[in-house]
């Protein structure tokens, strides 16, 4: 791949709080930056990321009364763009991180030359959480339904929760909305739980906690927000009604990474490996947001990353001869 005048100095791909921090940082650095933000009828690429799935946002600084998650993200889009950032709304296909200026094509992955080429590239892709299936979940997401207990617990004091999960993020969620709620009911599959031994005790010990054992859910109920679920034993089949006022689904995430399968390292969970900041393997390539954190998971803490990223590749191209 040949150096060419039309070789951006950055490329950002995805349009979460992580990547539009980045662009703002990028752009105000004067280096150009092109945001590639997703399709609209993606979920998985959803331009604005998961912020664009969630009502009201009441934990991002400056905003004490708080701002609903779509116009959170509509404003660090308008930010992105006020100075300087180009975006288009596509979805990436394939990527060649071999050798800079790295490729990054749109349409038809095979194609052989890529639509843009970038002297860096910073990746934003996020990640999903895994949801049940069901198709009450699309319509219910934000209305009593939730996949961040941190997010959300605060809106359910005093209601009766459930759980979906097993695992350790599980009973983190089911103890952490124990602050708020008058009950949580930890829903799960089989009759023990997968989490650590610690946080099984812990939630044993909490009088607030109850468990559904060999459980699956088979409908959510509910109008304008959730009002119920219908659950079914796993071994007879037999359903039965749990009321309830709020759902957290909590039976993981997957990052959006299939793109640098085999170019980017990635950690055993799947998630991009950095180090240094936002440093991958590759010289030249960052990575911020939840595509790299599966630990905290915020939009304020993937906004942080993306200033991070932008700051790291400014750094680079500055030590590679300027931009």
């Amino acid at each position: 791949m040949s150096e060419s005048s039309d070789v951006r100095n950055v490329i950002i791909i995805g349009s979460g709080p992580a990547g539009l921090t980045a662009a703002i940082y990028t752009a105000r650095a004067n280096l150009e930056p092109l945001l590639i933000e997703g399709e609209l009828s993606s979920t998985s690429d959803q331009p604005g990321g998961q912020l664009m799935l969630t009502t009201e946002v009441e934990n991002f600084p400056g905003w004490p009364d708080g701002i609903m998650g779509p116009e959170l993200m509509g404003r660090f889009r308008e930010q992105a763009l006020r100075f300087g950032t180009e975006v288009l709304t596509n979805k990436v296909s394939r990527v060649d991180l071999s050798s800079s200026p790295f490729g990054v094509w749109i349409g038809d992955p095979t194609a052989p030359e890529p639509t843009h080429r970038a002297k860096s590239v910073i990746v934003s892709t996020g990640a999903q959480s895994l949801m049940l299936g069901l198709p009450e979940e699309a319509r219910l997401l934000g209305h009593g339904l939730s996949t961040c207990a941190t997010c959300d617990g605060f809106f359910f004091r005093d209601h009766d929760i459930a759980v979906v999960g097993g695992g350790d993020s599980a009973l983190e969620e089911a103890l952490f909305l124990t602050k708020f709620a008058k009950t949580v009911t930890i829903i799960h599959r089989r009759d023990e739980l997968r989490a650590s031994k610690i946080m099984q005790d812990r939630a044993f010990a909490n009088e607030k906690i109850r468990f559904e054992w060999n459980s699956g859910v088979s409908a959510i109920h509910g109008e304008q927000t959730v009002s119920g679920m219908t659950l079914v034993d796993t071994i007879t089949g037999v359903e039965r009604e749990l009321p309830v006022t709020g759902i957290f689904v909590a039976i993981g995430h997957r990052p959006n990474t299939d793109l640098f399968v085999g170019q980017l390292d990635l950690e055993d969970n799947g998630y991009l490996l950095t180090h240094a900041g936002s440093h991958t393997n590759v010289e030249g390539v960052f990575a911020c947001g939840d595509v790299q954190d599966h630990v905290y998971r915020q939009a304020i803490t993937a906004a942080g990353s993306g200033c991070m990223a932008a700051i790291d590749a400014e750094r680079w191209l500055e030590s590679q001869g300027g931009h």
